[in-house]
């Protein structure tokens, strides 16, 4: 039997195969999906939240002033390395927070809903890993200096107080059950970048515990849980919408904001106690130029730009009530 005779086709009228097209992930690129600039160094500088340092600065401050008004010696012989020692303590806690912190709400989704600047995590500009290990490196930063002071002191329980505040710090918004997402974030921050950094200070630098610590430590924890408190003011929304029950989502709008005032106000209350035993403190009363446009803005702020202000005095009433205050203190 023949075989049927095989018909000719033109090369030319057959189509082209469609180009592949390679995105570096399973299922392509999205169409039309904005290509993610990855992180700058000055993105990660912005990640670590400068602004934020002065509320671990502060608490120092005030603790070494504390120690300073008592200290018999106010010479070379006093212990400055360790004081520096509790600021790196402070600082690198901080910052290693800050970082967890990007990483946690960045893996979780809770960033996708916020309004304030983009998170390294959550914008993909830096991938995961990298953000967790830059915030553990702080956290290493931060033991290894609290290790010096306890070498240097042989307060050898210190070691226990410093292991409860890394892991304070990585539960506020790590693990499955993070505090920061049941309204415990602001009492937190008052108990540790208040009383424990401030009296914690005072105790390495004298071995003792002086009462204007406990004082100055709860006027600047007022600060620090101000200042979270604004800053979650601002993501009340959009925290609500992801799950996230901070103090400012159970108080509501009105509520979160007036517990804002009362909280920059504290500290100036406070003031009273000094104003007995140190002539000079009457100047802390300066820091009101910064804390009192804080408030108004914030009980009258329709927009988060106006809150970011906020947040931004904020910081510098706390720095410049502990720079006062500590020179009244120790001077």
């Amino acid at each position: 039997m023949a075989a049927p005779r095989q018909q000719r086709i033109d090369p030319k009228s057959v189509p082209a195969p469609k180009a592949r097209t390679r995105s570096g992930r399973p299922g392509g690129r999205p169409p039309g999906a904005p290509k993610v600039k990855k992180a700058t160094v000055g993105d990660w500088i912005g990640a670590a939240r400068p602004l934020t340092l002065p509320l671990s600065i502060a608490p120092v401050t005030l603790g070494a002033a504390s120690a300073y008004a008592i200290a018999p010696d106010r010479g070379p012989a006093w212990p400055w390395p360790l004081a520096l020692l509790c600021l790196a303590v402070a600082v690198f806690l901080q910052i290693g927070v800050n970082f967890a912190n990007d990483y946690s709400d960045g893996i979780r989704g809770t960033d996708k809903y916020r309004v304030g600047p983009a998170r390294l995590t959550a914008s993909g500009a830096a991938r995961p890993r990298t953000v967790l290990t830059v915030a553990l490196v702080f956290f290493g930063l931060a033991a290894v200096a609290g290790l010096v002071i306890v070498v240097q002191t042989g307060h050898w329980w210190l070691l226990a107080v410093g292991a409860v505040a890394i892991v304070a710090a990585w539960f506020y918004t790590g693990g499955k059950r993070p505090y920061g997402y049941n309204a415990l974030g602001e009492i937190v921050a008052f108990v540790f970048f208040g009383l424990v950094a401030t009296i914690g200070t005072a105790f390495v630098l004298t071995g003792g515990i002086p009462f204007d610590s406990w004082v100055a430590g709860s006027a600047i924890g007022s600060f620090a849980a101000a200042a979270l408190l604004v800053n979650n003011i601002r993501d009340r929304e959009q925290d609500a919408l992801a799950g996230k029950r901070t103090l400012a989502v159970l108080f509501g709008n009105l509520g979160s904001r007036i517990l804002y005032a009362v909280l920059m106000l504290v500290p100036f209350v406070l003031l009273g106690w000094f104003v007995l035993l140190y002539s000079n403190t009457i100047f802390t009363y300066f820091a009101l130029l910064a804390a009192a446009p804080a408030v108004l803005i914030t009980l009258l702020a329709k927009t988060p730009a106006e809150l970011i202000i906020s947040l931004k005095l904020t910081s510098v009433t706390a720095l410049g009530y502990a720079l006062l205050l500590g020179w009244a203190i120790g001077f």
